[in-house]
């Protein structure tokens, strides 16, 4: 005879499958460790933050040193000090070539009523001293152009693009520190710029040096109003002669009679 035999009953209180550690205390060995916990790039700590019209800048070492197409070397405390007012940097992506070259040529022609109230004017770039030398020379620019081939003044100013490239642009800062503008632009709008500042100057400080950049428009006007009333003056004297001519010729005719 077989025996059966019972089957065995599984436990009622079989445990329940094993959970996954908790990674609570490594999550708090990370945070209490500092060299675990995440911290800003190089690049986010490095980066410059752009100046805004109105700030106040300290100069002191602001954006290093550069050179002059001579090859002296300068900083931006060194020339808004031998400046009467302060001074006005435009940006240009590269010398001699065609916008760069109408920008330069722009401040150029510009150049008497765009420093009336005291400002100097100057070129930034990253050319070398040799290229911005041949750029002065060859468009005959009044004004000192800048070297900056590691972009660090340009970069201070909020004028660099990445990765190497340049933003053409204007930045103008008082003999104070104080910004008077920062603006992207082309050759034509950052002149511009300057010229409204040089306006306003002029109107605040309560003289008519704000209206020297329509010096040329003004004499245009009166130099055609001149001409206008010789025009008249001497379609008057013709009229007269004319009249004159006749009067005598009737009085020969009534002699003739």
């Amino acid at each position: 005879m077989v025996e059966l035999r019972k089957r065995r009953e599984a436990p009622s209180d079989a445990s329940e499958p094993p959970q996954k550690k908790s990674n609570s205390s490594t999550n708090a060995k990370a945070e209490s460790d500092p060299s675990k916990t995440a911290t800003p790039t190089i690049d986010d700590a490095e980066k410059p933050q752009k100046p805004v019209v109105g700030d106040i800048i300290s100069l002191e070492a602001f954006g290093g040193e550069v050179e002059t197409q001579d090859g002296e070397t300068t900083n931006l405390k060194k020339l808004v000090e031998e400046s009467k007012s302060g001074i006005v940097l435009f940006t240009y992506p590269k010398a001699s070539t065609p916008g760069c070259t109408t920008q330069a040529c722009l401040f150029r022609d510009e150049f008497s009523p765009l420093t009336a109230t005291g400002y100097s004017i100057f070129g930034l770039s990253s050319d070398s001293p040799k290229s911005n030398t041949t750029f002065k020379t060859k468009q005959k620019l009044p004004y000192t152009l800048l070297c900056d081939p590691n972009a660090t003044l340009i970069a201070a100013i909020g004028m660099r693009k990445a990765p190497k490239g340049i933003v053409r642009g204007v930045f103008v800062v008082s003999k104070a520190g104080r910004v008077e503008a920062v603006e992207p632009g082309g050759p034509a709008a950052t002149v511009e710029v300057v010229r409204r500042l040089v306006k306003s100057s002029g109107v605040q400080s309560g003289g008519n040096i704000g209206n020297v950049v329509e010096t040329k428009d003004t004499q245009k006007d009166e130099g055609d109003k001149a001409e206008s009333k010789f025009a008249s003056e001497d379609d008057t004297a013709e009229n007269r002669a004319d009249v004159a001519a006749e009067v005598a010729d009737t009085a020969e005719k009534l002699d003739g009679v």
